[in-house]
C-alpha cells in the first residue's frame, strides 16, 4: 500500500538532529499559535494543529523517533512510502494495545497503527503533550431575565428553560450586584453528544423593568413627588429603596429637579455599592375645590416671587 510520508521534523520547524528540549518548545510554540480554541472556525488551522500534535506524539518518544528516523532521512514531504526493507509487513503495536488510527494520517497508521479512537480527536494541551479529547456538545445560550431586587440581593434563583425534551428547571447562584449582560456559566449542561461530553450553558443577565427605578450603571435613579407647599415649607418625605422604605429630609425651598443623593442604596457588590439619586418633582391638584381655588387666588395676588425671573435673569 502506498501512503503519503509526512516529515514531522518540517512540521514541527526543527532540525533532524534537534534535541527532545527543542522539539518540545518547538511543538508548545506552534501548538499556541495554531489551537482550535484561538482559532475558532479556521480549518486550515485545525488540521495544522493535528499534524502538530501527530508529530509530536512520534518525535517526544525516543524508541517511536528511532523507528521512524530508519525509515529514510531522505525522505521528502509528498513522495509516497512502500516501506525500508526489512520493514515490509511490518505490524506494530503499543503498550501491548492496537490502534485503529483514528485522526491520524496513513502514514502514521502504516508506522504505529494509528492511536486514539472513534469519538475522539486531537485535542492537545499547548503546555504539555499530546491529549485525546473526546468530542463536546454545542455551548447553549439564554436569558435569565432578574428583577433589581433579585440583583441587589443575589443568592440561588430557579430557572427553567424550554428545551426540545419539555422543561427544564435548574438551580443558578446568582453574585449580588451582577451586572445586565454578564453571563453566568453553568458547565456540562448544554447541548449534549453521544458518546462525548456535554457543551456548556450560559446564561445572560436582563434588568427587568422596574415601575420605580432607573439604571444607570451601579447608580438607582428615582423621582420623589412633592405637593407646592412640601417643596416650599420642606417636609419629611418616605422614599422606596431595594432595600425598603427610608425617610428624605426635603429642605425648604426644594424646586423640581433637585436631586438628593442616598449613598449605598444601588446596586453592585455588597461592598461596593452605587448610589440612589432621588429627584424632586413637584405636583399640582388636578382639580380645585372652590375653598382651595380661593387659597391659590390669594397667594398669586400676595406673593412676589416669579419663577421665570431667576431663571432668566429678569421679571417677565
Amino acid at each position: 500500500m502506498a501512503v503519503s510520508y509526512k516529515d514531522y521534523y518540517k512540521l514541527l520547524e526543527v532540525d533532524r538532529t534537534a534535541a527532545a528540549e527543542e522539539i518540545s518548545r518547538a511543538y508548545k510554540r506552534l501548538a499556541r499559535k495554531y489551537h482550535p480554541d484561538l482559532n475558532p472556525g479556521n480549518k486550515q488551522a485545525e488540521e495544522k494543529f493535528k499534524e502538530i500534535n501527530e508529530a509530536y506524539e512520534v518525535l517526544k518518544d525516543p524508541e517511536k523517533r528511532k523507528l521512524y528516523d530508519q525509515l529514510g532521512p531522505n525522505w521528502q514531504h509528498g513522495q509516497n512510502f512502500h516501506g525500508a526493507p526489512g520493514h515490509e509487513n511490518v505490524h506494530f503495536t503499543f503498550n501491548g494495545q492496537n490502534f485503529d488510527g483514528a485522526g491520524f494520517s496513513d502514514f502514521f497508521e502504516t508506522l504505529f497503527g494509528g492511536r486514539g479512537g472513534h469519538g475522539a480527536s486531537f485535542g492537545g494541551d499547548p503546555f504539555g503533550g499530546y491529549s485525546a479529547r473526546p468530542r463536546r456538545g454545542h455551548d447553549v445560550e439564554a436569558e435569565l431575565p432578574l428583577s433589581l431586587e433579585d440583583v441587589a440581593r443575589g443568592g440561588r434563583r430557579s430557572v427553567t428553560l424550554q428545551t426540545s425534551s419539555g422543561p427544564r428547571t435548574l438551580e443558578v447562584n446568582v453574585p449580588a450586584g451582577i451586572r445586565e449582560g454578564a453571563k453566568l456559566r453553568l458547565a456540562g449542561q448544554g447541548e449534549s453528544f453521544p458518546g462525548g461530553t456535554p457543551g456548556d450553558l450560559f446564561l445572560r443577565v436582563r434588568y427587568l423593568p422596574h415601575p420605580v427605578f432607573r439604571v444607570d450603571g451601579d447608580n438607582l435613579q428615582c423621582d420623589v413627588l412633592l405637593a407646592p407647599w412640601e417643596a416650599a415649607l420642606g417636609a419629611r418625605v418616605p422614599v422606596q429603596t431595594l432595600d425598603g422604605s427610608v425617610e428624605l429630609n426635603i429642605p425648604a425651598g426644594s424646586s423640581s429637579g433637585r436631586k438628593f443623593r442616598l449613598r449605598g442604596k444601588g446596586l453592585g457588590s455588597p461592598s461596593a455599592r452605587g448610589d440612589l439619586l432621588a429627584r424632586v418633582m413637584i405636583r399640582v391638584p388636578d382639580k380645585l375645590s372652590d375653598a382651595e381655588r380661593e387659597l391659590w387666588q390669594k397667594l398669586a395676588d400676595t406673593s412676589s416671587f416669579s419663577p421665570r425671573q431667576n431663571a432668566q435673569g429678569g421679571r417677565a
